[in-house]
């Protein structure tokens, strides 16, 4: 499935992740965690499909529960005892609440950064910073795509090694682990060569150099312009109203939140717009493309 919000410029899809990741890491109003987790999970399986199901059921809810778990065990603050542990430390509610909210803020933090993965493509990251910071945006373009391509390569050299016997899922304890050793020892190979390869590749095209030009598909167009507003201005108001202690939530020595006024309701308001922003771009443009095949089908 197409997503719209991928097409806009770089800049409007670097400025609004960086903006949802920011407020995703240090927003622990429980409101604001819970918006922000439904919105990644949301956009996430927009952008990838039923298989983040399975991701998240297999992956992100254990990992979910063990943060929660583990928390209490360790951290004991909190006023509200509920009953003491074999160690005689205490067990608190806020502790155990606050471990909900950290398992829900890394899950959530997670899942924001697969749909960054997702939009921002290693091209649209050297275009915003191949000029300032080469090395570094050319570093993080390649660590970006080995994760994939290790995975592709990997299943290739598995189904190689399968097809002479030396699968790891055949043959004694010491021989499977004989077979695993070798596959990790040509991923590795494979992995550094493939990487001296890219940088003297890049060198040889003189990246990095300066008064290099370079071709770009990218222009900012208005919608740009109007999109980018639109996300700084709601960004922004979600800033200053936590600046201003309008989502502040406290867990300890007890849980302590912000009055509700009108204002903290207008932020409350404009995070989850700030949030679900992609997914509005998306339904706007495909409720726009069923109306152009409508007309098309009737004047056909």
């Amino acid at each position: 499935m197409k997503d719209a919000f991928s097409t806009y410029h770089p800049v409007v899809n670097f400025i609004y992740f960086t903006l949802v990741l920011v407020f995703a890491m240090f927003l622990m109003h429980p409101v604001c965690l819970a918006l922000s987790f439904i919105a990644a999970f949301t956009y996430s399986l927009r952008l990838n499909g039923r298989r983040v199901l399975r991701f998240n059921l297999k992956y992100m809810l254990p990992l979910m529960l063990l943060t929660a778990l583990l928390n209490p065990l360790f951290n004991h603050q909190g006023m509200t005892v509920i009953t003491y542990l074999g160690t005689g430390n205490p067990l608190t509610l806020e502790s155990i609440l606050y471990g909900l909210a950290a398992a829900a803020m890394l899950v959530t933090v997670i899942g924001w950064f697969s749909c960054y993965n997702a939009v921002m493509t290693s091209d649209k990251f050297i275009y915003l910073f191949g000029r300032i910071i080469p090395s570094l945006s050319l570093l993080f373009s390649m660590v970006l795509r080995f994760v994939p391509r290790f995975k592709a390569q990997l299943k290739t050299v598995s189904a190689a090694q399968r097809c002479i016997g030396r699968d790891t899922s055949t043959g004694t304890l010491r021989q499977r682990a004989r077979h695993a050793i070798a596959i990790i020892s040509i991923m590795t190979t494979w992995a550094l060569e493939n990487a001296i390869e890219t940088a003297d590749s890049m060198k040889a095209r003189g990246y990095g150099l300066p008064g290099r030009t370079a071709f770009s598909i990218y222009h900012f167009e208005r919608r740009d312009k109007q999109v980018l507003l639109l996300i700084l201005c709601l960004g922004v108001y979600v800033l200053i109203g936590a600046i201003y202690g309008s989502l502040g939530f406290s867990y300890f020595p007890a849980l302590r939140y912000a009055p509700i006024t009108p204002y903290s309701i207008s932020v409350f308001i404009a995070y989850p717009l700030l949030l679900t922003l992609p997914l509005i771009i998306d339904r706007k443009e495909d409720a726009r493309w069923k109306a152009l095949t409508a007309n098309s089908k009737s004047t056909a």
